[in-house]
């Protein structure tokens, strides 16, 4: 590790090598990278040790995106990384405007690794996924018979 003060932590998914024997590790700037995507899609009150920990984009998900909700979702973003990721400076949050009509919004977070003075970007898109391994049949077969 070039820089052992920017941290190390679990990749998330935790992922498992066999060649490491372990859990594969993020270190520098890929793990805020990763924190700051864990941060951006946890839900205050998740994490049982660290109820404040989180952003709660969730709850903008169906809201009508006008300048207001987009002021609200930059807000958002930016008090959580103010919070919650002591290691980077933040420079600028820009909300997307070219997939708004099909119900998405790419997030770019342009910050400053404050060690290092390291510019970064990171595209978070924010969106709800569909379902695409839905079985209907299965799902109808499971339900209990009121027969």
């Amino acid at each position: 590790m070039q820089f052992p003060f920017l941290g190390r932590g679990w990749s998330f998914p935790p992922t498992f090598d066999r060649n490491i024997s372990g859990v594969e590790m993020l270190e520098e700037a890929s793990d805020i990278a990763s924190s700051l995507e864990i941060l951006l899609s946890t839900l205050q009150g998740e994490r049982v040790m660290l109820p404040q920990y989180g952003c709660n984009l969730d709850e903008l998900l169906f809201e009508g995106l006008d300048t207001r909700m987009k002021t609200l979702l930059a807000d958002k973003i930016e008090s959580a990384v103010l919070y919650h990721e002591p290691r980077i400076e933040l420079e600028n949050v820009i909300l997307s405007e070219n997939d708004d009509l099909e119900g998405v919004v790419t997030i770019s977070i342009d910050y400053r690794v404050k060690t290092t003075n390291s510019r970064f970007n990171l595209v978070f898109p924010y969106y709800l996924q569909e379902g695409t391994d839905v079985n209907l049949s299965a799902t109808l077969n499971l339900l209990p018979d009121n027969s």
